[in-house]
């Protein structure tokens, strides 16, 4: 009987171990789990080349690709930020590579505002509006004047800058103006004539010396049109020049000595007192004008 009843608890305890075994040896379940973690793209940087065009600027270039003029600067290792035509200007961007995502579609959403200027607003109203500093919305939109137009898009949101805007050209007024039907006429039948030459003895008008510098239609941040509604770029043979509205009226005929009869038709941030600043349609004209001294005669 003993016998028995050992051979039995052998056998049993085979069983148990062979059934073990078997347990041990099979898959263990996996817990099924939504995880929140999101792989986000790692970024890789990359440059390309942008080849200059005739009335490109650094700030135009820097604009449309995204990127700030100082980082052109440092990557082209430029001592200025003047550009010449067919320069190869490097340019740093960055390729976006997904390495894992989760099975759930993520999205992410950019709460960027924008705001379409209107007529009669300035930078300062705009801030105030949106509740920011009038310091982040120039940098924000790489302003540099405060001459602004209608239909400007401007961002009016983002994170606080920790650049402090100091030397920024100022205008005397915010919107572009309309030119008086007068002004328009003067602007449309003023010849631009091929030879500066002096007015006769028997034309009246006062006579000044005056600071003469040049510039173009394609200056950083320039838009081209002056202060009296003259496109520019759209005439690049008309003479005009910017000067101080309290020394000289706009609208008037001017002879500059070196130059030849011009409209005031513009102003700037810089133009005080006895300077003029003469329109030449070509940079390397407009450099080889450099700054000097012209007499001047107010036609009418």
């Amino acid at each position: 009987m003993k016998k028995y009843i050992i051979v039995f608890a052998i056998i049993s305890t085979l069983a148990i171990s062979f059934v073990s075994e078997q347990v041990s040896a099979l898959p263990l379940p996996i817990a099924e789990f939504d995880s929140e973690l999101v792989f986000q793209p790692e970024p890789e940087s990359s440059t390309t080349v942008y080849q200059v065009k005739p009335g490109d600027t650094l700030w135009a270039i820097a604009k449309k690709n995204d990127v700030s003029v100082e980082e052109l600067v440092s990557l082209n290792e430029l001592n200025s930020n003047l550009i010449v035509p067919d320069q190869e200007i490097k340019i740093k961007t960055e390729e976006v590579k997904v390495k894992e995502f989760k099975s759930k579609e993520f999205k992410a959403k950019e709460d960027v505002k924008k705001y379409i200027v209107k007529k009669g607003d300035t930078l300062s109203k705009i801030a105030k509006d949106h509740d920011i500093s009038l310091n982040d919305l120039i940098v924000w939109n790489q302003i540099k004047s405060y001459l602004i137009y209608p239909n400007d898009q401007l961002t009016v949101s983002g994170e606080k800058s920790s650049i402090t805007v100091a030397n920024i050209e100022l205008h005397p007024t915010k919107i572009k103006t309309p030119p008086a039907p007068s002004t328009a006429n003067k602007v449309a039948k003023a010849p631009a004539p091929a030879v500066a030459k002096a007015p006769s003895a028997s034309t009246g008008g006062q006579e000044m010396t005056m600071t003469a510098t040049a510039y173009t239609a394609y200056c950083e941040g320039c838009s081209g049109v002056t202060y009296t509604g003259i496109d520019l770029r759209s005439n690049p043979n008309q003479k005009v020049i910017a000067v101080d509205p309290n020394i000289i009226p706009l609208g008037s005929r001017v002879w500059v000595e070196g130059y030849g009869e011009a409209i005031a038709g513009d102003i700037g941030g810089a133009i005080k007192g006895n300077i003029i600043d003469v329109f030449i349609q070509h940079k390397a004209d407009a450099l080889n004008w450099g700054r000097r001294t012209v007499k001047i005669k107010i036609l009418d």
